[in-house]
């Protein structure tokens, strides 16, 4: 590539990564600004009166922290025995035979192009008919396996040499055995990338939290959040301050988790 081509693609790239982050300062910043001051014009990127009081009042009157909790402990469920089922389902699907197989993984994979809003009535039903309604498991169950999960894992587990898993049989190693120390460890990079995707799609969910969770006790924290704006519309900076702690977690977890996840997308690109 010429220079002067480089220097304007990387001009371009700056500009978009820019005009991306913008909005998440301006959050950040809105959130330790005085009531009323992120509303000026044209709007302020520094407070001037640097403040912590929306985030005391969201933790203090507002009782942020059980919704945290909520959201912590039902996005760590789901992303456990998803990565424990997902995982067995795809190393089934990609070394076990048995018969029918490719039938069921071909009617599996046809059951992506329903939406999931069809499917929400039957499941509440189904969840209801059990007592699971306003309880954790509501959410963790039907998220415990995914299609796309299995499929990723699958496609994965494809790559490992048949020869590996012979000679572990060969020198006395059962299925457990193979599945617990040669498939989960050289699966890692795309089981780090399948919890990343499970936990952020979890924490960051709004709609099934919000129909099978009736006590606001057991809401999670984007429910919380969008309950609290109907209650105070008009205090932005309140607002700011409840997304900050939104998006706070998960991104945590993918600047930590990053380089795993990059490596497990490459991999699960070439190898599938």
């Amino acid at each position: 590539m010429k220079p002067g081509r480089k220097i304007i693609l990387n001009i371009i790239v700056v500009l978009i990564a820019v005009a991306t982050f913008l909005p998440f300062l301006w959050m950040i910043s809105a959130s330790f600004m005085q009531a009323g001051e992120s509303n000026s014009y044209p709007p302020k990127l520094i407070p001037d009166n640097f403040t912590t009081e929306h985030y005391e009042n969201l933790f203090g009157r507002l009782n942020l922290t059980t919704y945290i909790i909520n959201s912590l402990l039902i996005s760590l469920g789901v992303t456990f025995f998803s990565l424990i089922l997902n995982s067995m389902s795809g190393y089934a699907f990609a070394k076990y035979r048995f018969a029918g197989k490719k039938k069921l993984f071909s009617l599996l994979l046809s059951s992506m192009i329903i939406p999931g809003q069809v499917t929400m009535l039957p499941v509440f039903l189904t969840l209801k008919n059990i007592g699971l309604i306003n309880t954790y498991w509501a959410i963790i169950v039907p998220g415990m396996a995914s299609i796309f999960g299995i499929f990723l894992i699958r496609q994965f587990a494809m790559s490992i040499p048949d020869s590996l898993i012979e000679s572990a049989k060969i020198d006395g190693a059962g299925d457990v055995e193979v599945y617990l120390k040669i498939i989960l460890p050289l699966c890692r990079p795309i089981l780090l990338t399948l919890g990343i995707f499970t936990f952020m799609g979890t924490w960051n969910d709004f709609l099934w939290p919000l129909i099978v969770m009736t006590d606001s006790s057991m809401y999670t924290l984007p429910v919380a959040l969008a309950n609290l704006m109907g209650e105070h519309v008009q205090d932005t900076e309140l607002m700011m301050a409840g997304s900050v702690i939104t998006i706070l977690p998960v991104v945590i977890v993918f600047l930590l988790l990053q380089k795993y996840y990059i490596k497990g997308i490459m991999m699960g690109s070439v190898k599938g």
